[in-house]
């Protein structure tokens, strides 16, 4: 479902127009509250439409991502195998990421076994047919990554993510409870 239920964005000056009607408008804001999002579904359209041409979702893809080591070991990020791992990374419930590896077991691109240092834990890792699906697959989606960019300079790109990374740290100190704020209305009880 796209982010952004609108064909035509609204021009600035709608917008501003909108603002005399709805004080707390930022017009500035919303264009780019609008333009992220609009962003946000042609990019996702093209790795959806990518990873269809390949016969797989995005959600398996990102399970498979999490799995995927180019080498023995990467020293920039923890090796994830256990399903409660993999769920927090990937941003989804425990009972979503049991149904994703569930398809993965069934298609042949990931086994379940027990965890080497405690057989009580599950853990989870690539088959030959995944990493060689992968092998597959990664080239042409780094391909399409970097063409989506390819626009923007080093330094835009830089900058970019500094912005976005600031937008979520706002939002992530937006969503944190303030110690000692009750949740009625104006500060009444």
């Amino acid at each position: 479902m796209p982010l952004l239920m609108m064909k035509d964005l609204p021009r600035y000056e709608c917008l501003l127009e909108a603002a005399s009607l709805f004080p707390d408008l930022d017009p500035s804001a919303c264009e780019v509250f609008l333009q992220l999002l609009r962003t946000g579904d042609e990019v996702f359209g093209v790795e959806s439409t990518y990873l269809a041409s390949k016969g797989i979702s995005q959600g398996r893809f990102t399970v498979l991502m999490l799995l995927t080591r180019p080498g023995r070991e990467m020293e920039c990020d923890e090796l994830i195998s256990n399903p409660a791992d993999l769920a927090d990374r990937a941003g989804v419930t425990r009972a979503t990421m049991t149904g994703l590896i569930d398809t993965l077991v069934k298609d042949g691109f990931v086994r379940r076994e027990p965890a080497p240092n405690d057989r009580r834990m599950i853990s989870v890792s690539l088959t030959e047919a995944g990493q060689e699906l992968m092998s597959r697959v990664l080239p042409g989606y780094f391909r399409r990554v970097a063409q989506m960019m390819k626009r923007l300079s080093e330094e835009e790109r830089r900058t970019m993510v500094q912005l976005l990374v600031k937008i979520q740290q706002g939002l992530a100190a937006d969503a944190a409870p303030v110690v000692g704020q009750t949740s009625s209305p104006a500060g009444k009880a």
